[in-house]
């Protein structure tokens, strides 16, 4: 958390508020958070920079400069980036802050202090890693089929791998395998043919949404893990069927959700609609 659909929110949000504009100074307030350049010349290199291309890559956001340089931003679980007003010292847990040239800043808020901007001409350096987009043109079942073929691993810890596809992470693992009427810690080596295809279709339908509905946000008042870069909330956390819904009816069959914990990770399934068959 934020995943996929809360990280193209960020970006499809922020494009056409940050686009043109130029950063005037930068002030970082704890050191963990630039993993490339060093803090100094983060702050020296990146003022004066203009903001004019914007994408997504996995749960990495790209910011375009007007050079050959990009600002990469990884939130992690806690991350924001909210545009306000400036204003005076920094707010408890903002850890980056980018002055534009129209008076607005932009904040980097992050409770857990896992979130990571790296500063670069080279991207591929950080992003070499990632697996196909799950939206994109070469995640297909014929590959999904081929990377789960012969594993032994929970297919729930396989779909959270980011070397295989990029941009999933607990909740929409969770909530494609419930559509998919697949069981979270089937060995994703057992899977047929068809129901790796229903995974991958499952997986782009819930994703699809999710972005329609500008993502989930979870949580309590202002402590939730995901916040628009305006201030408002996602939707798409009304229209979970079982991520954090333990004990509560299953939406289908009224069975109660239940809970087990897979790659470390809190795995929610209906066990009557997703049933075990290892």
């Amino acid at each position: 958390m934020p995943e996929l659909p809360e990280v193209e929110t960020f970006i499809r949000e922020l494009a056409p508020e940050l686009n043109g504009r130029r950063i005037t100074r930068a002030r970082v307030f704890w050191p963990g958070v630039i993993a490339f350049p060093t803090d100094e010349e983060f702050v020296t290199a990146i003022a004066g920079a203009r903001f004019d291309r914007f994408e997504r890559r996995g749960k990495y956001m790209l910011f375009g400069l007007d050079d050959p340089r990009t600002l990469i931003v990884h939130l992690r679980m806690t991350g924001k980036l909210q545009l306000a007003p400036a204003a005076g010292p920094p707010a408890k847990h903002e850890h980056v802050i980018l002055d534009l040239d129209d008076g607005r800043n932009l904040h980097y808020q992050d409770p857990r202090k896992f979130g990571r901007f790296w500063l670069t001409p080279t991207p591929e350096t950080v992003l070499a890693k990632l697996g196909p987009e799950p939206l994109g043109p070469d995640f297909t079942p014929a590959y999904l089929i081929d990377k789960l073929a012969g594993r032994k691993a929970p297919i729930k810890a396989l779909l959270l791998d980011q070397r295989i596809v990029a941009g999933i992470g607990n909740i929409y693992a969770d909530e494609t395998l419930y559509r998919a009427h697949v069981h979270p810690a089937r060995p994703a080596g057992n899977l047929r043919a068809d129901e790796v295809a229903r995974l991958h279709a499952a997986a782009q339908d819930v994703l699809q949404v999710a972005i329609e509905r500008c993502g989930s946000s979870l949580g309590r008042s202002n402590l939730q893990n995901y916040i628009r870069p305006g201030g408002e909330q996602g939707g798409f956390q009304e229209e979970h069927n079982v991520f954090r819904k333990t004990g509560q009816p299953c939406p289908h069959c009224g069975h109660p959700i239940e809970r087990m914990v897979i790659a470390q990770r809190s795995s929610h399934y209906c066990p009557v609609c997703q049933p075990d068959t290892r």
